[in-house]
């Protein structure tokens, strides 16, 4: 099987996302959305908007959210648009939340529990898409990379609760009682994922993960654990399987003793599995050539 080509860039500057992003040789075409998680308030893990701001700018691009599922302070829309303001985003590109006015329910092809994807209405919008994620760990998923941010990421609320009950309930309220397994789950996550790529259609995304602030708990946590792994880089790749793959990877490689609490988070949700899922989906291989670009 052909492997991947994953790029890579240890130093984290907004001049090397740039870098990543022309690496990859795919330029985004017409309305590009890029989609980035905006932070729960009272975290402070999150890509800032002057890491990020140069390459939304480059592509031209409006940053894209959808509303939580879980009660925090991005589930209703208003409260959403103060962490975004709070957060500085408006002020580096134009911001749309996706669900702010519907969702539309897009098919999953031959899903592992999954039927349909609920994503907000907004994305029918935009002719490409750049996934670019915050690479750390997560309560629920091990770790949130790439496809965590296609498939959670851009579900509308009823859509986030689909997910998370493998499918049982779109009512939020209800979707944190369902009874699951955690395969399942990762595997939802995967439908999901294959059937946001195949809507906006794999040659019109690429996917960038900036693996710093390496906390066990995701950007949605208000109350993340610090790091305890220093940073890892920059990586980019056309295959966000491969992508992912390669930043597991990378936390296992690293020479930094203080990589074991995110071992252990990401081993005790057998959080490869999400990876695994979604190559069983064709999304991409896990086999990959690592290029650095230092």
């Amino acid at each position: 099987m052909e492997k991947a080509t994953v790029y890579f860039i240890k130093d984290i500057t907004p001049e090397n996302l740039i870098r990543l992003y022309e690496a990859l040789g795919r330029t985004l075409r017409g309305k590009v959305a890029v989609k980035i998680s905006t932070g729960e308030p009272g975290g402070h893990n999150y890509l800032k908007p002057e890491l990020i701001g140069p390459l939304v700018n480059k592509v031209d691009g409006t940053i894209v959210e959808c509303c939580t599922a879980y009660g925090g302070k991005r589930q209703a829309v208003r409260n959403h648009w103060k962490a975004i303001r709070d957060h500085g985003f408006p002020e580096i590109a134009p911001v749309e939340i996706l669900d702010e006015r519907g969702e539309i329910e897009i098919p999953v092809s031959h899903g592992f529990h999954l039927d349909k994807d609920i994503v907000g209405a907004g994305l029918t919008k935009y002719d490409s898409v750049m996934i670019l994620s915050h690479f750390k760990g997560h309560v629920m998923g091990g770790f949130g990379g790439a496809l965590k941010n296609i498939s959670i990421g851009i579900a509308s609320t009823h859509g986030k609760s689909y997910i998370h009950s493998v499918g049982q309930t779109t009512d939020p309220k209800l979707c944190w009682s369902a009874k699951i397994t955690q395969d399942g789950f990762l595997e939802s996550m995967a439908d999901a994922c294959q059937a946001v790529i195949s809507y906006v259609g794999a040659k019109n995304m690429v996917y960038l993960n900036v693996a710093n602030r390496l906390s066990v708990d995701c950007d949605c946590d208000p109350n993340p654990a610090e790091p305890e792994m220093a940073d890892l880089g920059l990586f980019a790749s056309l295959d966000p399987v491969a992508l992912d793959q390669a930043c597991y990877d990378a936390v296992f490689a690293s020479e930094d003793p203080g990589k074991a609490a995110l071992i252990e988070r990401m081993t005790s949700r057998h959080a490869i599995r999400t990876v695994e899922a979604a190559c069983e989906h064709g999304l991409g291989v896990r086999e990959y050539e690592l290029v650095t670009l230092d």
